[in-house]
């Protein structure tokens, strides 16, 4: 995400970085580039001279800060007002004091409310151990319901519907009504979208919130569109007192314009992030992490926290055991692959990793081998995996052509395996593994 900007911003600070002092020259000619890049990256023109205004203030009145240079100073000086920029701290969604949380989702047709609706509820159901429903009252667009349904129910979510046929200030209530009655810990209200912003959407939204009272109204915008998508949230921000914005697509957003502009246009912080497809490619938007991936800095608080989701103690304290006593199989090894790819796209986890993002733009990593390694297990026998020493001569043959794949992929993944239990093994026992050996090995 925000690659072109990313690029641009990381050249020139690399040339700023490197100076052992700066100076006003050195610093014009930096904010000149940044504005251009911030201009580029479809930022809102004002924004973009409040961003280097402030940045060219601190940087030429600013002093040494610890053992940093004057160079390294303005980098950090970017990362501090781009992480003010859009929003500062990372704000906590509320919870009613008595159940049920409602919120309330907001949009324009088009911008992905209903599936961000699924991916909230699966996120605060995951997250927050809440017990969720969702209300359809989207009775507008043609299959609004019935979408509402299938990813709703994909989330692990109760979906309160009452077709097409109702008023949905009146469908808001009920569902409401019955959240509370059933104990459920958050409503999540899919209201109708528009192609633009009107009268009748605002009235329906003024109603539906005096009606259900809600904790808290999200407007979900698309950042694919845009300063569109700033103009969007600036005309709702006039009419309908929403408390956050909920960015999907963020994951194509190559420019940035949207999320570096809509805080301080509307003066509303964007309260989640949607970075894929999937229901689970959804998580809090956090400023100064954003900031930090922008600038190349790396993410490694949200790779951590990845890590942890899917972390399970009793799981590696038994997988432990398995390294200290050689019982680790190409089963244990499957399921480790399969925890991995839980976290998420392999190129995205990576990117978080400082210094990472910029080496792998333009590498293509094939999740598709993860496909054909578990093939390739999944074609072996259960004492096989327990025992891959005995997978020689026909057993690889008969391997290879149950996997769809070759004997040379069979034999390398084996012996890649076995040296990974080799130095698993090694490091367990709180030995040093010999890299050296393994080295000569794999030649």
């Amino acid at each position: 995400m925000f690659d072109s900007l990313a690029d641009k911003l990381q050249a020139t600070l690399a040339e700023v970085r490197g100076h052992g002092t700066l100076t006003e020259a050195d610093v014009n000619s930096a904010m000149r580039e940044i504005r251009l890049a911030l201009l580029e990256a479809d930022v809102n023109f004002k924004v973009v001279k409040s961003f280097t205004n402030a940045v060219k203030e601190r940087a030429l009145g600013a002093d040494v800060i610890g053992k940093l240079n004057p160079g390294q100073q303005v980098v950090k000086i970017v990362s501090d007002e781009l992480t003010a920029l859009m929003g500062g701290e990372s704000p906590e969604l509320p919870f009613a004091s008595r159940p049920p949380t409602v919120i309330v989702m907001a949009g324009l047709q088009g911008s992905g409310k209903t599936t961000a609706t699924g991916k909230l509820a699966r996120f605060l159901r995951e997250q927050h151990n809440s017990s969720v429903a969702v209300a359809a009252c989207d009775v507008y667009r043609p299959a609004a319901v019935e979408q509402l349904v299938k990813v709703g129910r994909q989330a692990g979510a109760d979906v309160y519907e009452q077709g097409t046929d109702r008023d949905p200030v009146k469908i808001a209530a009920w569902a409401r009504d019955r959240a509370q009655s059933e104990g459920k810990d958050v409503l999540i209200v899919d209201t109708s979208g528009r192609l633009h912003v009107d009268s009748a959407l605002m009235e329906e939204l003024a109603q539906i919130k005096r009606t259900v009272r809600p904790t808290s109204v999200l407007l979900v915008v698309d950042a694919m569109t845009g300063q569109d998508a700033v103009q969007v949230a600036e005309q709702f921000a006039e009419v309908v007192d929403f408390d956050g914005v909920v960015m999907t697509k963020l994951d194509g957003d190559a420019r940035g314009g949207a999320a570096l502009s809509v805080k301080a246009i509307t003066g509303k912080p964007i309260v989640f992030a949607s970075t894929g497809e999937k229901l689970d490619q959804f998580e809090r938007f956090h400023p100064e992490r954003m900031a930090q991936r922008i600038l190349g800095m790396g993410d490694v608080m949200s790779l951590i926290e990845k890590a942890e989701q899917a972390y399970d103690q009793r799981q590696a304290a038994e997988l432990e055991r398995k390294f200290r006593t050689r019982e680790f199989s190409l089963d244990d090894f499957l399921e480790q692959m399969k925890q991995i790819r839980r976290l998420g796209p392999l190129q995205n986890l990576l990117a978080m990793i400082p210094g990472m993002s910029k080496e792998l733009r333009g590498v293509n990593l094939d999740e598709r081998e993860f496909d054909r390694v578990q093939a390739i297990i999944l074609s072996m026998t259960p004492q096989e995996r327990r025992h891959p020493e005995l997978i020689k001569g026909s057993r690889r043959l008969r391997i290879a052509k149950g996997s769809g794949t070759n004997v040379q992929a069979v034999k390398a993944l084996i012996a890649q395996f076995e040296q990974m239990r080799k130095v698993m093994r090694q490091v367990s026992s709180g030995r040093m593994p010999d890299l050296g050996a393994l080295m000569r090995q794999s030649r």
